[in-house]
């Protein structure tokens, strides 16, 4: 199924619920797990854009880092329970995609965790990535968790494809499916399959400048029940800047 039959499965109250109750343990820990080291080698300042915010998880974790933290989504179902559970926070619904109401070179850090996972279009990600790259000052970095196309095609301690054997045939741009284990809703999520090659020429194509790309894999002695975890990377961190 290519991604002209895409839907945001994420725009669902259920969907928010259930991202809510989401922590950091298991297959999402490995995501989670070198962002402050990352960010402290790479980040000077500490004014920061949550692009694709969801319920605020990326957001809180950011701020408990010292940064000064704006969270944006599209779905007014995520932000409603992102406010919700933390009513300080500033999280703002955005229209369309739309960022050009935040001001052009004044931000340190945008960030944003599994957010192109879910969006449809090449040339879609280009507008996107040139438009967050504009909101960066000189300095500025974009970091940006994605996942892996291997997560589509394995099983893992938060993840089930097993029932989705078609995966193993999508090239960039298809759709995929992919069941959560961490909540009881077992709904498959659809995301868009990206790989690196395509990312990479995304990026070229923002004016964007590959920095660093990192490929967590679990150590084997986490607290976590791994299955694939310890010789896959099912996540990739990529730090952009300005070309």
């Amino acid at each position: 199924m290519r991604d002209k039959d895409f839907t945001n499965c994420y725009a669902d109250a259920a969907r928010a619920e259930a991202y809510a109750r989401l922590g950091f343990a298991n297959t999402y820990y490995l995501a989670y797990r070198d962002l402050p080291g990352i960010i402290r080698e790479y980040v000077t300042g500490r004014k920061t854009i949550d692009f694709g915010c969801g319920t605020g998880r990326s957001t809180r974790f950011a701020r408990q880092l010292g940064l000064q933290m704006t969270g944006i989504d599209i779905a007014p179902e995520m932000i409603a329970k992102a406010r919700e559970l933390d009513p300080d926070g500033d999280y703002r619904l955005v229209e369309g995609d739309d960022v050009s109401e935040f001001e052009a070179g004044a931000y340190d850090l945008v960030l944003s965790v599994f957010t192109f996972d879910n969006i449809p279009g090449f040339e879609t990600k280009v507008r996107l990535f040139r438009d967050l790259g504009a909101l960066l000052k000189t300095s500025g970095k974009l970091v940006s968790v994605v996942s892996s196309p291997d997560i589509y095609w394995h099983e893992w301690a938060s993840f089930s494809t097993k029932d989705y054997p078609e995966n193993r045939l999508a090239r960039s741009g298809d759709v995929v499916k992919i069941v959560t284990l961490d909540f009881a809703d077992r709904r498959p999520a659809e995301d868009i399959l990206c790989t690196d090659e395509s990312y990479r020429d995304v990026y070229a194509r923002a004016g964007l400048e590959l920095v660093a790309t990192y490929k967590p894999r679990a150590k084997g002695d986490e607290p976590y029940k791994w299955i694939n975890e310890t010789r896959i990377a099912p996540w990739t961190i990529y730090v952009l800047a300005k070309a």
